[in-house]
């Protein structure tokens, strides 16, 4: 599984015989792979005039391309914003508030996102193929892509450590830009930066679709991923601080905050975030993308709305029970 950012291939259709020769040998003779191009066809043609593009069927011969639009920037922040405003007026009637539940398209995204991270499953699983996953610039819907097909197939991602390294290795080393990304306030109503996007969070809320239909496979439980969310947009641990790593080393981030990963691991806190139903599954875990099987994340979005004192008092009484 590679990712990587668009071929600079421009107007012009420049050719990069390194890039060429690096994917030819990743196969070998007779072998093909597939590349997973996060933006639509149209748009992978219109970044060519800002010298960008796609690879061409002459210089990759064993590869095949595949689009799979998946939103980001501006339509994805605008779609988080009228979900939040929805579930934040209480004097909704049911009708209006299912019609713009569905206005906001925010579960629509969801489903795009699981469904493009299945079909790179799919041809790393089933087709036995490499696949390589780029977008634009190789960050946001790409890290999206690739983290979540990892949770697909490896069972060692579904660990609490193994989903912390996860997280580590494919959004904050890979270079998420989560000072731009998380900006302001996640239920800001004001008019949104340019860089501001939910990726994290869509990305998160799709973890919590997996932990729905795979309630025994995942060690970890909601109370992680809420506590992660919290994190990317205020956190008094430097984890999630800057764009990359050569700002987190100029900042020395290291050297004068404490790690979120650290707080984590202490064993008072680690068992607020186990799963108590958790029993290790080896195989591969496909996710259904049907649109009844995609449900709003309420523990995330209704969660200031709705009481959690019976939320909280069941899942006292489960790990109870698993004790017992």
């Amino acid at each position: 599984l590679l990712r990587s950012s668009q071929p600079l291939t421009g107007h012009n259709r420049r050719r990069c015989p390194e890039d060429e020769k690096l994917l030819g040998t990743i196969l070998d003779e007779g072998e093909r792979g597939f590349i997973i191009d996060t933006r639509s066809a149209q748009a992978a043609k219109q970044a060519r005039m800002s010298g960008g593009g796609t690879e061409p069927k002459s210089s990759y011969p064993q590869w095949r391309r595949l689009h799979r639009a998946l939103e980001r920037g501006r339509p994805l922040q605008e779609s988080f914003t009228r979900l939040v405003e929805a579930c934040s007026d209480p004097s909704l009637s049911m009708d209006r508030w299912l019609a713009r539940l569905e206005s906001s398209r925010w579960l629509s995204h969801v489903k795009a996102a699981l469904s493009t991270a299945c079909l790179a499953a799919q041809c790393l699983d089933r087709e036995d193929s490499k696949v390589l996953v780029h977008g634009a610039e190789g960050t946001d819907t790409t890290l999206l892509v690739t983290a979540l097909a990892q949770l697909i197939l490896d069972p060692s991602c579904r660990s609490l450590r193994g989903f912390q390294e996860l997280l580590e290795r494919e959004w904050i080393q890979a270079a998420n830009n989560f000072q731009l990304r998380c900006a302001r306030s996640a239920s800001w109503h004001g008019r949104a930066g340019k860089q501001e996007a939910p990726l994290f969070l869509l990305f998160l809320d799709c973890v919590w679709q997996l932990s729905r239909q795979f309630p025994f496979s995942l060690e970890f439980g909601e109370e992680l991923l809420l506590a992660l969310f919290d994190n990317a947009y205020a956190s008094s641990y430097g984890t999630f601080l800057c764009n990359n790593e050569r700002e987190r080393r100029l900042c020395k981030v290291k050297e004068s905050t404490h790690s979120l990963w650290a707080w984590l691991e202490q064993p008072e806190e680690q068992q607020k975030f186990l799963n108590p139903l958790y029993s290790h599954n080896p195989l591969v875990i496909w996710p259904s993308v049907e649109p009844q099987s995609i449900q709003l994340w309420q523990g995330l979005f209704l969660r200031w709305i709705r009481p959690s004192q019976h939320l909280e008092e069941a899942r006292g009484e489960i790990q109870r029970l698993v004790k017992g």
